[in-house]
């Protein structure tokens, strides 16, 4: 029994709490979203093409939003290898 009263403790408090950020956000004096909305019809973060260089190694080709960065993956962390204006590809290019 004592189990189910604290289980309707919490509910209760995360539901307080849910509406609390509902009112809030409805009133305008909290904001959720932290993104800055993407420019219509196109995406603010692509990839562009992925190559796997081993089990842990990879090099990834990302378009974020005017910008074409070429970053290198592996167990260490990730490195930025090129950056660059935006480019397109051709349609063979993305072909994996």
């Amino acid at each position: 029994m004592e189990w189910t009263e604290q289980l309707l403790a919490v509910m209760v408090v995360l539901g307080l709490l849910c509406g609390c950020l509902w009112l809030l956000k409805r009133k305008g004096w909290a904001r959720t979203s932290f993104r800055r909305p993407a420019r219509p019809g196109q995406p603010r973060l692509e990839v562009l093409d992925r190559l796997a260089l081993g089990p842990q190694h990879s090099l990834h080709l990302i378009r974020l939003a005017d910008r074409t960065l070429l970053v290198g993956l592996s167990p260490q962390g990730c490195n930025l290898l090129e950056s660059g204006p935006a480019m397109t590809l051709p349609a063979a290019g993305l072909e994996s």
